[in-house]
C-alpha cells in the first residue's frame, strides 16, 4: 500500500442563520461559532518534499468563512435558497475547495463543519 499523507486546515467564524423548516416550522435565529475542517489526502510530494501548500489552503478556507463571518447565513447565497442546514453548510464547503487550483495534487477526502464545541457533521464522496 502506498504512503499517504493527511493535511488539514480550518477556519472559524461566528454567524447566525434559521432552518426554514425545523419539524414543521421555521427555526428560530440563532447563531453558532462555526469551524471548519478540511482534510486532504496526498501520496505524492512535490520537488520540495511538500504534499499541499498549507499557506495556499488555508488562505482558500479562511477566505470561504470570512463571506459568513459576523452574518446572518440566510441571506447570503446560496442560502439565500439553500436551507441553512451544517449538512448543506458542509456539502457547500466541499465544492467550493474541491477545485484543482486549491487541491493542488492532493484529493479533498471530508470537511467537517462544528455549529460549536459538541456537534458536527462530516461531508465526503466516495
Amino acid at each position: 500500500m502506498p504512503e499517504q499523507f493527511t493535511i488539514r486546515v480550518e477556519t472559524r467564524f461566528e454567524a447566525a442563520h434559521n432552518l426554514r423548516e425545523y419539524k414543521g416550522a421555521p427555526e428560530p435565529l440563532h447563531g453558532h461559532s462555526w469551524k471548519v475542517e478540511a482534510k486532504f489526502l496526498c501520496q505524492k510530494l512535490d520537488h520540495e518534499s511538500i504534499g499541499i501548500d498549507y499557506v495556499h489552503v488555508q488562505k482558500a478556507i479562511r477566505a470561504l468563512g470570512a463571506r459568513f463571518d459576523h452574518q446572518y447565513m440566510n441571506e447570503i447565497p446560496p442560502f439565500d435558497k439553500v436551507n441553512p442546514t451544517s449538512e448543506n453548510v458542509a456539502q457547500w464547503f466541499f465544492e467550493a475547495l474541491d477545485r484543482p487550483e486549491i487541491r493542488q495534487n492532493a484529493k479533498l477526502a471530508e470537511v467537517v463543519v462544528w455549529e460549536g464545541p459538541e456537534a458536527y457533521v462530516s461531508y465526503s464522496r466516495r
